[in-house]
């Protein structure tokens, strides 16, 4: 504690934030990158006018109000204050839209990566580059305003990411890190920048618009990890910190994406390596040893937080539905007047899963909060669906739940690992799914035939990957990559718990797609006729 408490004092702690999809966490580490202080903040997404956003005001006040208690967490625990910071990195959910005029004010709502509103965009830019381009990037969220002919497109003079965003407003730059920038637009591996084969196409698509603008004026600029991406000014000191406690001048990594952040989290940025992050949303990140054979809607192409190559299965729904139905449970105990420990309840329904036929006993969920591109569904209606004959009980129920909520990545992940064929000797889980000890980890191995590991760490997720990588920024020596930093300083003695496929377990879950599969139509029925 004495040591941590130093570090905070000589201004070398390092801070990591991250911007989830229902929780804004910070987490300070000392310069060994143990966490030492956390705060958080939780919020949720808005369906406003058919739009998924979060209000610029949301955004502010959930980043200072986590920065906030995890000054309170420093205060408590070592009885000092937060005044100067070591290095400073942001990460948020990837993807989506904000345009900016020339006031800096955002031109349209932000339009998050959950919004399934731009397939006209997406397919045609997918046949004009030869190059998956899905619903969520930033390019298509831009084209598809394009096509809308939407007023505001002429105003732009600059578009980027909520992590891009914060890193502006706090340090002036109009910086990305290459993995974050790799869900805004295609990037070349060559030169670790955007496509510009791929920037020429499109700006010759809008040129008869007439804009002011051409693509490259108003996107940030791609950095690679550990490259300098300014310094916090006095302006964004205040606005991270009002009280006026945190002084200016700390340095600042390049901002990357909650899927970069992953991967540092799980060390996992090397090829033959990979990830599957389980929470709102769900999606696995595997390093690729050679490019693929060719276009899959179901796979995105981006890269690492230092620009190599990785195949990603992006799926919006996860465990949002499952959560719902645990909350019925503990409606149901609290109506019997029980205290509900949601830990408890948790752990109780998961390993009650286990108890179940592998197959789900032939019980059919869809977990669609919201549109899941992978099946080709814009909105969402989550249902279950079961027949007479079904065995139709708790372990059944809760396996098929937990199934679901992997469905979609599944059908991805076979595309890469049957039919790719791309090879993955580790693969490791991060996320809420994984919190009940065995029980996600289990299923993700026999849904991905693959063994899954689990580390300690992998528990602090993104918000400490980010700080990760803005020590590695400060601390990587002349020629250390980011893949023997994380081997040699941070990961280094570190296994974690792994847990193989079991052959019931994997020809359970084969048998339970075939039914998720053939089932959706039922999907799309209720997505026609049930209206929101």
């Amino acid at each position: 504690m004495s040591d941590a408490k130093s570090v905070i004092e000589s201004g070398k702690a390092v801070l990591g934030i991250e911007f989830g999809s229902t929780r804004i966490k910070a987490v300070l580490v000392d310069d060994q990158n143990k966490p030492i202080a956390s705060g958080s903040h939780e919020w949720e997404n808005q369906l406003v006018d058919g739009v998924w956003t979060y209000g610029i005001d949301m955004i502010w006040e959930g980043l200072q109000d986590a920065y906030k208690e995890m000054t309170e967490d420093v205060g408590k625990q070592y009885g000092v204050k937060v005044e100067n910071l070591g290095a400073i990195g942001f990460s948020a959910m990837m993807h989506g839209y904000m345009p900016f005029g020339e006031d800096g004010e955002i031109l349209v709502p932000f339009r998050t990566w959950r919004n399934a509103i731009t397939e006209e965009a997406s397919e045609k830019l997918t046949e004009l580059f030869h190059f998956n381009i899905p619903q969520r990037w930033s390019i298509a969220h831009l084209y598809q305003a394009v096509l809308n002919g939407e007023g505001h497109v002429k105003d732009i003079k600059f578009q980027t990411t909520l992590a891009g965003y914060i890193h502006w407003k706090l340090s002036g730059k109009k910086v990305l890190g290459v993995g974050e920038a790799s869900g805004m637009f295609p990037i070349d591996s060559t030169t670790g920048k955007f496509n510009q084969r791929m920037v020429d196409q499109f700006d010759a698509a809008v040129e008869s618009k007439g804009y002011s603008w051409k693509l490259l004026d108003i996107f940030p600029e791609v950095l690679d990890a550990g490259e300098d991406a300014g310094t916090l000014t006095e302006a964004g000191a205040k606005l991270l910190d009002p009280s006026g406690t945190l002084q200016a001048g700390a340095p600042m990594c390049p901002p990357e994406g909650d899927a970069g952040t992953g991967m540092v989290a799980t060390n996992s940025v090397d090829v033959r390596t990979g990830n599957v992050s389980a929470g709102t949303s769900v999606f696995s990140m595997v390093v690729l040893e050679k490019d693929l054979s060719k276009v899959y809607p179901e796979l995105d192409l981006v890269t690492t937080p230092s620009g190599a190559p990785v195949a990603m299965v992006h799926c919006n729904n996860c465990t949002s539905d499952l959560n719902a139905w645990v909350n019925i449970f503990k409606e149901f105990a609290e109506a019997f007047g029980v205290d509900v420990d949601m830990n408890k309840l948790f752990g109780t329904l998961y390993n009650k899963a286990m108890e179940g036929d592998a197959d789900g006993g032939n019980l059919l969920a869809y977990n669609y909060i919201s549109g899941e591109n992978i099946t080709g569904m814009e909105e969402g209606r989550p249902m279950f669906v079961r027949t007479p004959n079904s065995k139709f009980n708790l372990a059944n129920f809760m396996r098929v739940n937990l199934y679901t909520a992997l469905g979609a990545l599944k059908i991805g992940n076979d595309i890469l690992l049957k039919e790719e064929g791309v090879k993955v000797d580790k693969l490791l889980g991060h996320g809420g799914l994984f919190k009940t000890k065995g029980v996600g980890q289990q299923i993700l191995a026999d849904a991905m035939n693959t063994p899954i590991s689990v580390m300690e760490t992998a528990g602090e997720g993104g918000a400490w990957g980010i700080a990760v990588l803005a020590s590695y920024m400060i601390q990587k020596k002349d020629g250390e990559t980011l893949g023997d930093y994380l081997n040699e300083k941070v990961f280094a003695g570190q296994e974690g718990s792994s847990l193989d496929p079991d052959p019931e377990g994997v020809k359970g879950f084969d048998e339970f797609i075939k039914i998720y599969k053939a089932g959706l139509p039922i999907e799309r029925a209720a997505v026609d006729s049930m209206a929101l």
